[in-house]
């Protein structure tokens, strides 16, 4: 398998196409791409080295390919400053936090433990765009790196402040009331898979006030006790634990911390595509203003929008491209419909602990409002859309092939309004579907929407049909 390489990194299978020779060879293309971006800008001096944040997940390759990177830089003529194990959310607030020139995050988010990868921020502490990823992969390309003398290498130094600074800038939302939250006297499970969660998230929770905490795979190991996606299908251990504990609902993080699931009382899940719409709803009642999803997200955003009456706009897939399009708008929440929050208040990247908050005191708030009540009440009070999510296995077949493919599917579905701003998007009267290649593994994404969940999954095996016909037939 190759590198998969896009605007959410560079990520592969450790030792198989994630090696130290590409690690190093992309390490010192992010280090030359910085410096240039510097020197643009004219603010390149000799006296003061390009700073760079990096953090890692708990995987266990992460300290290695850390030291690895850590020390490509250095070499490269930068300071590192490391965060140690964090969050993706929180090395995107320490970069502008520490006014460092870019960030290094060593995570392959939701996939198995097997992959790692290499997230490359910029001096915002937000995803390279489109543009600096090519210019990045045209310098690892040509090998153009840059290399310091031995008197001018970079300097190593550990930080550890930023899961407290994170914590805080949170609690200092000014929507956020911790004493309501307290007086619901909510009994929580946490399940942080292993990840880089386990700490911060609890912390968080009681901070919130949030007093009795149940907490699973918390312990930070980077041992996935199941597949780390925060899916239906694979949180069959966390709803047992759930319905023995007694809580009221769990809050279920990645190992990045980046997505945010959620599962009711009664061990049904609230829906990752309703994480950003619970949000969106509550926060719209402190700031009003546009909202930005992507357009694998459900209609119930745009449905929330018109309810508060403002607009809501859809993005390519991929949180560089979601925050793009929020900052063009000026939107005052936005994220991706895989639970992933982007606050612009704190900062354009998709963050689970402002997640948690802001749910959090969603449900407090329409508790306050009904005298009471259970996540699975709280659900009801939104639209209702049903959702399928399939996928298929590209095997070896092309990008050029795929379009064909597509082509081919969208005149067979002449009827539906075609979009092709992001692979495939058919939207019917009251239904879509989604079909794009993944950027992070070599398959094709199925969503699809309806008004009952046995259309949206009749919808999604339709189409996932029509294009494995046509696969074959490349074969």
């Amino acid at each position: 398998m190759s590198l998969m390489i896009s605007v959410s990194g560079i990520r592969g299978i450790v030792g198989e196409s994630l090696t130290p020779k590409n690690l190093t060879a992309f390490a010192m293309a992010f280090a030359t791409l910085i410096l240039r971006q510097k020197e643009r800008s004219g603010e390149a001096n000799p006296e003061k080295r390009p700073a760079i944040v990096i953090g890692r997940d708990t995987r266990p390759t992460g300290k290695a390919i850390g030291d690895l990177v850590s020390n490509t830089l250095i070499l490269c003529g930068c300071d590192v400053i490391d965060l140690g194990v964090a969050t993706t959310p929180t090395v995107e607030i320490a970069v502008p936090g520490e006014h460092a020139d870019g960030g290094l995050i060593i995570t392959a988010s939701h996939n198995p433990v097997a992959w790692n990868a290499l997230k490359m921020l910029n001096r915002r502490g937000e995803f390279l765009g489109s543009r600096e990823v090519d210019e990045l992969l045209a310098i690892a390309g040509n090998e153009l790196f840059v290399s310091a003398k031995w008197d001018e290498i970079g300097t190593l130094s550990d930080n550890d402040r930023y899961d407290v600074l994170h914590i805080e800038k949170v609690l200092e939302l000014s929507c956020i009331d911790t004493a309501a939250i307290a007086k619901e006297h909510f009994r929580v499970l946490v399940d942080c898979v292993e990840g880089a969660g386990s700490s911060i998230v609890p912390q968080l929770c009681k901070k919130l006030g949030i007093n009795s905490i149940v907490e699973v795979a918390c312990g930070g190991t980077g041992l996935f006790p199941r597949n780390p996606e925060p899916i239906e299908e694979n949180l069959s251990g966390t709803i047992a634990a759930l319905k023995e504990s007694g809580c009221d609902f769990a809050l279920i993080v990645d190992p990045d911390v980046d997505r945010l699931a959620l599962l009711c009382e009664d061990g049904s899940l609230f829906g990752e595509e309703y994480t950003l719409i619970a949000c969106a709803d509550f926060y719209l009642k402190h700031k009003n203003g546009p909202v930005v999803n992507n357009l694998s997200s459900s209609r119930a955003l745009r449905d929330i929008a018109a309810k508060h009456g403002v607009a809501c706009y859809s993005a390519k897939v991929g949180e560089a491209n979601v925050s793009e399009v929020m900052k063009e708008m000026q939107a005052v929440i936005g994220g991706e419909g895989n639970g992933g929050v982007i606050l612009p208040e704190l900062h354009y990247g998709r963050d689970a602990l402002v997640g948690i908050a802001l749910f959090v005191q969603a449900f407090t708030l329409w508790r306050t409002e009904n005298s009471g009540g259970s996540l699975s009440q709280f659900r009801q009070s939104f639209p209702d859309y049903f959702m399928s999510k399939q996928k298929i296995d590209l095997g070896n077949t092309t990008r050029n092939s795929l379009e064909n493919i597509f082509s081919e599917v969208a005149h067979h579905y002449h009827t539906a309004e075609a979009n092709w701003a992001d692979g495939l998007k058919l939207d019917f009267a009251d239904s879509w579907v989604h079909l794009r290649p993944s950027n992070t593994e070599p398959i094709v994404r199925i969503y699809s929407e309806a008004p009952s969940k046995v259309r949206a999954e009749k919808l999604a095996s339709e189409l996932k049909h029509e294009i494995e016909k046509r696969v074959a037939g490349t074969k």
